[in-house]
């Protein structure tokens, strides 16, 4: 082809071979584009999900099976490790849920995977603190800063629902600012992380260091309702020693209550709340023979109570121990939130994502006042 335009230029005054040449370069150029098209392999592109705790796995799992579906795209799964973190700020025990997730998602270890080498082209996460939890961290291998450095496309789906709003701290976090792409819900919700972090840019005088941040965002809903949607009292597999908890005395189902514990008001009202949690449990103690409940503490629950108070702590652990030895109830810290939703009749227990999602199944609701006697 080199040759040809070459002599081309040589004939470019007689216009009889320079076209027969021009004919000649649009059919080398005709072929090269039809082997482009039909000869080179499609590359697939490598599209990788970092989640940390298996009970947050809803908020990507409709997603994965897209991608799943995808011939033109390689699956990983790959669980990171968390650490909890010490009163200093210092990493405490290290966490590793990889064995907690459905029998059908195949998982790959974060410590055979090489994100380095292999640099896939789309990443997703949930955790968007990386240092900046008090609470937990993620290894920093998986920081976001340090994935952008191996990633073509960092894609941040929170493990929340916002119920119609975001916490403006939410917006600025690291998995927000680093990430390529943003999934919310709704226009409010864009509209309110774009007005926080252009803010934050102004205030740190880095404006588009993160990209056009009005692109960042994408209005695509949340995986979690997709799941909420989709799970049925027929496709779930009941445990069996919740089988008689779940029955009357004389054989009928009770009414399950799904009770909700959540960390925000266990901040804010400390010793209250646990005072509450304890009025909530005697309550449906008194009332067992009508009434299970199916208590769902927050997964971080007792590590943000050792956090506050090492009293606390042994107060929440006793009444944890008490509860399970009485089988009035059910304790569930199982990784799997929507057989909770889908067997409970009604939901009562704190704000927050759970009750963003328990409000899409059209039963019954209430939320938990911690100032308030229940009689």
């Amino acid at each position: 082809m080199t040759n040809t335009v070459y002599q081309l230029t040589l004939v470019l005054g007689d216009e009889i071979k320079a076209r027969k040449l021009a004919k000649i370069l649009s059919n080398l150029l005709q072929k090269i584009s039809n082997s482009i098209l039909y000869d080179i392999p499609i590359s697939k592109k490598e599209v990788i999900f970092l989640p940390y705790k298996a009970s947050m796995w809803d908020c990507m799992e409709s997603v994965w099976q897209a991608a799943s579906a995808d011939p033109n795209c390689d699956v990983y799964v790959i669980p990171i490790p968390y650490y909890d973190k010490n009163a200093d700020g210092t990493f405490g025990e290290l966490h590793y849920e990889g064995n907690d997730y459905p029998s059908y998602v195949p998982i790959t270890s974060w410590e055979e995977y090489n994100l380095a080498g292999k640099c896939p082209d789309v990443a997703y996460i949930h955790n968007p603190y990386d240092n900046v939890n008090t609470i937990t961290s993620v290894h920093t291998d998986f920081y976001a800063k340090e994935l952008k450095k191996y990633v073509g496309i960092l894609v941040y789906i929170p493990y929340f629902i916002a119920n119609g709003d975001v916490p403006k701290h939410f917006c600025v976090l690291p998995g927000t600012i680093y990430s390529d792409k943003v999934i919310v819900t709704t226009e409010k919700e864009k509209q309110i992380y774009i007005s926080e972090l252009k803010k934050f840019e102004q205030e740190n005088h880095c404006e588009g260091a993160f990209g056009k941040i009005e692109d960042k965002f994408l209005v695509l809903g949340s995986p979690k309702l997709d799941k909420v949607r989709n799970t049925t009292l027929d496709s779930l597999e009941i445990p069996s020693e919740w089988i008689n908890i779940l029955k009357k005395p004389d054989g009928n189902r009770k009414t399950i209550i799904l009770y909700n514990t959540t960390i925000q008001p266990l901040l804010i009202h400390k010793e209250k709340y646990l005072e509450k949690l304890q009025e909530v449990l005697e309550f449906f103690y008194e009332k067992k023979d009508e009434y299970t409940l199916l208590w769902r503490p927050h997964p971080l629950m007792d590590s943000t109570i050792s956090s506050i108070s090492s009293d606390m702590s042994t107060v929440y652990g006793n009444m944890v121990i008490e509860y399970k030895k009485k089988g009035f109830g059910i304790y569930d810290d199982t990784p799997d939130l929507h057989r909770a939703i889908a067997i409970s009749d009604a939901y009562y227990g704190d704000r927050g994502s759970i009750e963003a999602l328990y409000k899409e199944t059209g039963k019954p609701y209430m939320i938990q006042n911690v100032k308030v006697k229940i009689r």
